[in-house]
């Protein structure tokens, strides 16, 4: 069968992670989230410990810290703590705490650099069915909080006045960043997930008129470039994951640098 092919597997994995990441990247450029996004992510590696420990699926555990470090976030800001510094010792805290744990772990065989840095070649068909429902969670929430997203992250007050409660939003958008950073774990590890977040989306931006264009070119991106960076790994005999991150950031290097053509003296 077609998905008896790792190739094929990897392949579908690295399309379903871009389809979950880079519309929801859009939110994360637009609010200048990328470093709770990264927080969030370093958060997965405890999530990790603890699954391996309690004999739980990955996906779970690295959900439910990810969940955990969101509703952390929202309780604890605005109490006296400037939202970078929060993020900051959250972050690092997590991903130390989850690095100690794993260290204590007996008898069970780990290979860190996997969650770290993504093994998508070893992706198997119970990790893509997880990958494609989570990305199709994500989509489906996006699609139907789109308005609502949209309106309490341009403009509180205004969305206020439409009837939506930008906390709520704000909310929809950590639980979704939740699910892709758990889905992602397996593909780009956790420290490159933010950077297909954030690098389809601010590659889109400057050809985008609209947002709907806007996260759908930067959907297009994200696939591209996983698609370029697993052929790119499998020619050239590089680590998969930092392979896909250096594509899209070549990409985003190409756009940056025509659109400075573009523009007048």
């Amino acid at each position: 069968m077609m998905l008896d092919d790792f190739m094929t597997r990897a392949a579908l994995a690295g399309i379903g992670t871009a389809l979950a990441a880079a519309p929801l990247g859009c939110f994360v450029v637009w609010r200048r989230m990328a470093y709770f996004g990264d927080a969030t992510a370093h958060a997965a590696i405890l999530g990790v410990a603890l699954s391996l420990t309690f004999s739980m699926p990955v996906f779970a555990g690295a959900l439910i810290v990810a969940l955990v470090m969101a509703a952390a976030v929202t309780l604890l800001s605005g109490r006296g703590y400037a939202m970078d510094t929060l993020l900051g010792v959250m972050a690092h805290s997590a991903l130390a705490f989850g690095l100690v744990a794993v260290s204590f772990l007996s008898g069970i065989r780990i290979d860190l650099m996997a969650y770290l840095f993504g093994d998508i070649l070893s992706v198997s068909r119970v990790d893509l069915g997880v990958i494609w429902g989570g990305a199709a969670l994500v989509v489906g929430l996006i699609a139907w909080r789109w308005s609502a997203l949209l309106t309490a992250t341009l403009d509180p007050d205004l969305a206020r006045a439409a009837g939506v409660e930008p906390r709520r939003e704000g909310l929809v958008l950590m639980l979704a960043l939740a699910v892709v950073v758990a889905v992602a774990i397996k593909v780009v590890g956790a420290l490159l997930i933010t950077a297909m977040l954030i690098i389809p989306a601010a590659t889109a931006r400057p050809y985008a008129r609209t947002p709907e264009a806007m996260a759908v070119l930067a959907t297009l991106i994200a696939m591209a470039a996983a698609a370029g960076g697993l052929f790119a790994s499998y020619r050239f005999d590089t680590p998969t994951g930092p392979t896909i991150v250096c594509v899209v950031a070549s990409l985003f290097a190409l756009s940056s640098l025509a659109t400075g053509l573009r523009r007048p003296a």
